[in-house]
């Protein structure tokens, strides 16, 4: 299991190098402001995919973003 520290560390990572550094900061901000309930949004993510949607869409990501 990993690390608080490095899961931190980890996505701050992926959100600079996808973001850019102010947009990274700015969503991090944006988040601390908000009200925002990750557990909820993240039960209502994919309520409208199958799971065959939801698997094929895993294994394109997968394909095209992961080296191995």
């Amino acid at each position: 299991m990993k690390t608080d520290t490095l899961i931190k560390n980890e996505g701050m990572q992926l959100l600079v190098a996808n973001l850019g550094l102010v947009e990274a900061e700015r969503f991090i901000i944006l988040i601390q402001k908000e009200s925002f309930d990750y557990t909820q949004w993240q039960e209502n993510l994919f309520e409208d995919m199958s799971i065959e949607e939801i698997s094929q869409k895993a294994a394109d990501y997968r394909k095209n973003n992961c080296q191995g």
